[in-house]
């Protein structure tokens, strides 16, 4: 787990503008917990490759840096993603904990990232959703609350199976990724009206692969907004096209 990970680039380059995105993500989140703390949220999307994995990962090496004691759970019981995301095995994982009632401490990967913990989704079970819906999984979320300061869950995309869906109901929060020119319209709604179908509290959307220009429109407006106060703030400029981070 030692060598470079080109998609983790919070943590191979945290002073570049998209890891900045990703810290203005985190500050969005922990503002949208004023009243409520977010501690156990998912991340899903309308449909596959639309990037939840890579923003869930980066978000919570964010997480983790700004000294919070981070759990980083793979719940995509279907095709799970984070063990290559870190480069570490996946013989056991989350299933086994659910299936075995087993103590989740001994499954539990650390890496190199310091505050950050892993648990990947172990053998990919016959019956994912009933395993996601079970008591054992609900009593597991309480040990997490007690045991961690921010537990992030990758779930399966919602437009696709109902595992994302069932999770929302029983965690604080839930991120909806959406792949700017990638995802239909129809379909970012569908998975909107699917996770409101279940009381999911949607914390917001994060717009994900923006192109270059679109990128540099937002980071420059990120600056020109959050930026000192030189007193020319009467000069007006235009709004750029959609941000990355769109709640």
């Amino acid at each position: 787990m030692q060598e470079q990970r080109p998609s983790l680039i919070t943590h191979n380059n945290p002073k570049s503008p998209i890891s900045e995105a990703y810290r203005v993500l985190r500050t969005n989140i922990q503002f949208s917990g004023v009243d409520k703390p977010l501690k156990i949220m998912v991340v899903t999307s309308a449909g596959p490759g639309e990037g939840k994995s890579t923003t869930i990962a980066n978000l919570a090496i964010t997480f983790a840096q700004s000294g919070s004691k981070v759990l980083l759970i793979d719940g995509d019981l279907r095709k799970p993603k984070v063990h290559k995301t870190f480069n570490t095995h996946n013989q056991t994982g989350l299933t086994n904990v659910l299936a075995q009632h087993a103590d989740y401490k001994q499954y539990v990967k650390q890496c190199d990232i310091d505050n950050l913990d892993i648990l990947t989704s172990g053998p990919i079970p016959p019956n994912p959703s009933e395993l996601l819906s079970s008591n054992s999984m609900k009593k597991l979320l309480e040990r997490f609350r007690e045991d961690y300061e921010i537990v992030l869950i990758d779930a399966p995309p919602v437009g696709t199976v109902t595992d994302a869906a069932i999770l929302s109901t029983i965690v604080d929060g839930t991120i909806l990724v959406a792949a700017s020119g990638q995802v239909e319209i129809e379909a970012a709604q569908r998975a909107k009206q699917l996770l409101e179908k279940v009381n999911a509290n949607i914390i917001g959307v994060v717009l994900n692969k923006l192109s270059k220009n679109e990128q540099g429109n937002y980071y420059y407006y990120y600056y020109y907004y959050y930026g000192e106060d030189d007193g020319n703030d009467k000069k007006k400029r235009k709004k750029p096209k959609e941000p990355k981070d769109k709640e």
